[in-house]
């Protein structure tokens, strides 16, 4: 008696129907992260900015060049990583208000501005954010390198050295060892890098990063700005 009575108690505590599952893969999503890596280095009179050109999302590799690094001004680079449209879009956004300064004021729009401009845009944006996160290089007023950090809502910091991206994990603790000097006996703080170490020091890194991260690769370009202007150049990196 007491079974059939515990057989009947459980039936009517079990679910009639089983649980709609909810698929949310189908869902649209305004985002996209289409990978790569960024990094800048401020020396004593130039800043160096770097960046991959490849585009990808998930396994699948869209173009193997997707530049992420434009150049603003005469003496100003932006560079950009995660979702390339948004990072296209901040860019015009970007350089249209420096052209519209530069009419207004007939003269090139400064780094420092530039660079709170930038903060104030992403800013404006924080209830639907650009999914990008930002790095500015430039000449500031002192003849100085300059480098600029930024999250996706405008927060700025201005740095020595700093790396974004997917490999990112990869190449910030390397420039933490070799700049920021950490971890290490002796050490008395960051170290100011020559313009020939810290160009060699980005190739190495983009190299390393390349061999053990699928969404960077390709090509790199890198920009080095001086009180001369902007100076381009590009190498390959591993396409596979």
């Amino acid at each position: 008696m007491d079974f059939m009575m515990h057989s009947e108690q459980q039936n009517q505590l079990e679910p009639t129907q089983a649980p709609v599952e909810r698929h949310s893969h189908n869902q649209w999503n305004p985002y996209v992260d289409n990978g790569g890596t960024s990094l800048i280095i401020a020396g004593k009179d130039f800043v160096l900015v770097a960046s991959d050109a490849r585009q990808s999302v998930g396994y699948n590799i869209n173009t193997r060049y997707d530049p992420k690094a434009y150049e603003l001004s005469n003496k100003t680079v932006l560079a950009t990583s995660v979702c390339s449209a948004d990072a296209k879009r901040l860019c015009e956004v970007l350089e249209q208000r420096a052209q519209l300064y530069y009419h207004k004021h007939e003269r090139q729009i400064s780094t420092q501005a530039l660079a709170q401009q930038l903060s104030n845009t992403l800013y404006s944006r924080r209830m639907f954010p650009y999914y990008v996160f930002p790095l500015l290089g430039g000449i500031d007023a002192e003849g100085k390198g300059a480098a600029y950090s930024y999250d996706a809502i405008g927060n700025m910091e201005r740095v020595t050295y700093k790396a974004f991206g997917s490999a990112s994990a990869l190449v910030q603790p390397f420039l933490d060892n070799q700049i920021g000097m950490k971890n290490q006996r002796g050490a008395e703080g960051e170290r100011m890098l020559t313009r020939e170490e810290a160009l060699r020091l980005a190739i190495d890194s983009f190299t390393g990063a390349a061999e053990r991260d699928i969404y960077t690769g390709d090509w790199l370009d890198i920009f080095i700005i001086d009180a001369a202007g902007v100076h381009k150049e590009t190498r390959e990196l591993k396409h596979d």
